[in-house]
């Protein structure tokens, strides 16, 4: 029962596969698993490649066409994503990061799992004569991928799905990043480990957050973010209208602004954290567990939108917080990698789907809070917010 490795994609050495199926046929393991790599064809989804694995308890899509995002998951009844107006996955051919706003980067937005960077992350940035310096969020998630590989371990049962993207361009910036998924068979969760290394003989600097996002049906009027707070502030003054119920999720309320806060965790003395999301009444729950001294600051986005219209929340472990990238150098929370550095970043999910499960991930994150009064700031800090 050895370990078995299909090359999907090496634009180096032009292989491509358009298609494939893999299933316990093709390698001696316990347990039934499935993975198929296929094309889109149609709309804006036209030439997009997606790889579904199935453990045989979760199935997650991965999408080396945008960046090696992550699109949807599904473990028994529960639902991780959320519903889009884009109605993707968008090729990034159709996404227009230029666009005098800077806010292009949303007509792909789609996905379970989008990283924001490399080279920056935050809001969109202006030249001072007008023209777009750094559009919102940065270009890595509409980069497609240039060596994509999918493995199985016949002994383990380990699944991967492994891809490298490289955002590079000439006088700039040259930063590649490798992300890998890995599942086991049966498991009820996955985890995304990337390494960033700077392939400049010269320093090169790095954002880098992870926008995870959550819609219906785990997202609802009474959901609940169960975070270890040490330290909580809101962005700005429709956060700090929100800021009495920072953590609970109300109704879909068109119109209202997106109100986002951001945090300190509290961590165990190796840096691990934990974070929550559960429904109503404590039934489903997803949650993320990452290491501060990889990733230290975290974002809540809430968007309270009709369902239609995006109804979704953010969970946003990063090294920065999504401003603009002026005002995060300053701050120094813009990395400087030497060449040839690399930079390691994992991000463990594991979905919940009892009631007791839900329980005992409450209490591994109480567990990271006692000990931490949490504080909780009445207005922005001047440290972490632009606005």
């Amino acid at each position: 029962m050895a370990k078995k490795t299909w090359t999907l994609t090496d634009v180096a050495q032009d292989v491509y596969r358009e298609e494939l199926a893999i299933s316990p046929a093709d390698i001696e393991t316990p347990g039934k698993f499935s993975i198929a790599k296929r094309r889109l064809h149609g709309g804006l989804r036209d030439g997009v490649d997606v790889i579904e694995v199935d453990n045989g308890r979760m199935r997650f899509v991965v999408v080396p066409t945008r960046g090696m995002g992550l699109w949807r998951a599904f473990c028994g009844d529960v639902h991780l994503g959320w519903n889009s107006p884009k109605n993707g996955p968008v090729h990034p051919a159709f996404v227009n990061l230029w666009e005098p706003s800077g806010l292009g980067w949303l007509d792909g937005f789609d996905e379970l799992l989008v990283r924001c960077g490399l080279e920056s992350n935050g809001s969109p940035e202006m030249n001072e004569n007008g023209t777009l310096r750094y559009p919102l969020h940065g270009k890595i998630a509409n980069i497609p991928a240039q060596n994509v590989e999918v493995s199985v371990d016949g002994a383990s049962g380990e699944i991967c799905v492994a891809g490298v993207v490289q955002e590079t361009r000439l006088f700039f910036n040259k930063l590649q990043l490798t992300s890998t998924y890995t599942t086991k068979i049966g498991q009820p969760g996955f985890t995304v480990t990337d390494t960033v290394t700077n392939l400049w003989a010269e320093p090169s600097e790095l954002e880098l957050l992870y926008h995870i996002n959550f819609g219906v049906p785990l997202l609802g009027p009474g959901s609940k973010a169960v975070l270890p707070v040490g330290k909580l502030a809101p962005r700005d003054q429709a956060a700090v209208a929100n800021l009495a119920e920072w953590d609970i999720y109300g109704p879909e309320s068109p119109g209202a602004p997106e109100a986002v806060f951001f945090v300190d965790l509290a961590a165990g003395n190796d840096g691990r954290t934990m974070t929550l999301l559960k429904n109503a009444n404590s039934t489903r729950g997803v949650s993320l567990e990452f290491n501060k001294n990889q990733l230290p600051y975290f974002s809540l986005w809430k968007n309270r939108q009709a369902a239609s219209d995006g109804y979704v929340t953010g969970f946003e472990p990063a090294i920065n917080f999504p401003n603009k990238r002026s005002f995060e150098k300053s701050k120094g929370r813009v990395a400087t990698l030497q060449p040839g550095e690399s930079r390691s970043f994992e991000i463990a999910f594991t979905v919940h789907d009892t009631r007791e499960s839900v329980a005992d991930a409450e209490k591994a994150v109480a567990a990271l809070q006692a000990g931490t009064e949490p504080e909780i700031l009445g207005k922005p800090n001047p440290q972490w917010s632009a606005l």
